[in-house]
């Protein structure tokens, strides 16, 4: 059984924490030491070992829903479909430099995910298997923006947090945990915030598409055909997200916030078979909010056996909870600092744009943005040869698979991206230096097509890359066309 190290009491006395002499007789304690005192304290307790069990079954949990998700690509030929197929990738800003491996190349890139998903999780070397699962995973991210989700993006930064985090041994320290716990919490909450918005709450859009999809289903498809279950569904939704994080973390609530999260993601999970592994994925991170030695006291549950806490305790090794000063610590907990102000920062960056976010998308990724928007588009180019005044009409699917051009027709940044495309295929054909310009239309949210491009700019002459800026060439949504106007982002 692994070694178990107590919390820090809740209440002591200052000399117990290295406070020693502060004041003497007669006087009070100054406002500078008392600071210092609960600076001393909360890093104490920060650095307390506890039960490593709860990261070794998070690890395992990880290592094993890493091994079906690659297990999903191959048994859907995703793979090639996503990946060998295309001619042409959607290269994120900045890496147009990561191409896909060459022919049978990205099959052996997914047996290696796979082999290393295994690692992880038998814990053989298994920090080295997460680093390496990190950058084999992101780099499959990094090919085509087209296969972004946000699960896909958590598991980049899990396995990230796996490989960095002093989570080895029979007992880590407290901040390692609740390092894990906070970025699964940001998850949530920013997922929460996200859905506070008009459409959400006021309109139940755009649940109120997708249950309506399902009303054909045996016994449940006249009820989640109901108008009336889409408003319930999202305000259960947004008020879950919210919530389900404090609830984890208070031990009153706990199993009854765990019971509700777990069958919140198995009911998303059966109606939007598309989050793939991402029901699971929470499911097995939530136990993270649970003490550090949940799976002893389980397995003693499952025995028939009385756990007896105490006997599992062994005194802190001073070495192991000692301050350290050194060059290392200190950098270490810079770094550790700035990531979490990095997870905090991205998911409220679309509030430098002007406009909804959820018709720009300018900052929605990366930010939690699950599920919010219900989008369809057709676009097709106008091509204008300067010197010659010849003009052609270009359509998407001439260029791209079928995923692609569902899903380029609905976010600007890949429709600019197509129009360079195109604008490279006439060069070839010996018309360098032509314009373009996009006819895109969306339905947002159920409402009727409005124009997301403004048709008069030639997209050709602006070039994708990571300007910050607005994208003026983006047109605000069309209230007369939309019915409704909404300044909520």
């Amino acid at each position: 059984m692994a070694a178990r190290i107590p919390a820090m009491p809740g209440r002591a006395g200052l000399a117990e924490y290295g406070i020693q002499n502060e004041t003497a007789p007669g006087r009070t304690l100054t406002a500078m030491t008392a600071v210092t005192a609960i600076i001393r304290k909360l890093e104490r307790r920060a650095l307390c070992p506890v039960d490593g069990a709860s990261a070794a079954a998070f690890r395992i949990l990880f290592g094993l829903l890493g091994l079906l998700a690659v297990a999903r690509f191959f048994a859907y030929d995703w793979i090639d479909a996503l990946y060998i197929a295309p001619a042409h990738h959607f290269a994120y800003p900045g890496f147009g430099w990561v191409q896909p491996w060459p022919g049978w190349g990205m099959y052996a890139h997914f047996a290696a995910l796979g082999l290393l998903s295994i690692g992880i999780a038998a814990g053989y070397r298994w920090r080295i298997c997460a680093a390496l699962f990190g950058i084999g995973f992101t780099y499959v991210e990094l090919l085509d923006q087209t296969t972004y989700l946000n699960h896909y993006y958590l598991v980049s930064l899990l396995a990230l947090l796996l490989a960095v985090l002093p989570l080895s041994g029979p007992a880590v320290p407290r901040w390692a945990i609740w390092t894990l716990r906070c970025q699964i919490g940001i998850v949530y909450v920013f997922a929460g915030i996200a859905k506070l918005n008009p459409d959400w709450l006021l309109h139940a859009l755009p649940l109120r598409i997708w249950l309506y999809q399902h009303g054909e289903l045996p016994l449940a498809g006249p009820l989640l055909a109901a108008t009336g279950t889409a408003y319930i569904m999202s305000w259960a939704g947004a008020l879950f997200d919210l919530a389900v994080v404090p609830a984890l973390l208070w031990r009153r609530t706990r199993i009854f916030a765990y019971a509700a999260l777990a069958a919140f993601h198995l009911l998303t999970g059966l109606l939007f078979p598309q989050l793939g592994i991402f029901p699971w994925l929470m499911i097995a991170s939530a136990l993270l909010f649970f003490p550090p030695d949940w799976p002893h006291r389980l397995r003693a549950q499952l025995r028939w056996r009385p756990y007896d806490a105490a006997a599992a305790l062994t005194p802190p090794a001073p070495q192991r909870i000692r301050r350290s000063r050194s060059s290392a610590a200190i950098a270490g907990a810079v770094a550790l600092a700035l990531f979490v102000l990095l997870q905090i920062t991205l998911p409220l960056r679309h509030y430098a744009y002007p406009g909804n976010v959820r018709w720009n998308e300018q900052g929605y990724r990366l930010a939690w943005r699950v599920m919010l928007s219900e989008k369809t588009g057709f676009v097709q180019y106008r091509v204008r040869h300067p010197a010659t005044g010849q003009t052609w009409t270009a359509f998407p699917d001439a260029y791209l698979t079928p995923l692609q051009t569902e899903r380029m027709a609905i976010q600007p940044t890949l429709i600019l991206q197509t129009a360079h495309i195109i604008a490279a295929d006439f060069a070839e054909r010996g018309y360098p230096g032509v314009a373009v310009y996009a006819d895109a239309w969306v339905a947002f949210n159920g409402r009727p097509n409005a124009q997301l491009i403004d048709p008069e700019t030639d997209l050709a002459a602006i070039k994708p890359g990571l300007a910050l800026a607005p994208k003026r060439w983006i047109l605000p949504y069309d209230a007369a066309a939309g019915r409704h106007d909404y300044a909520g982002r």
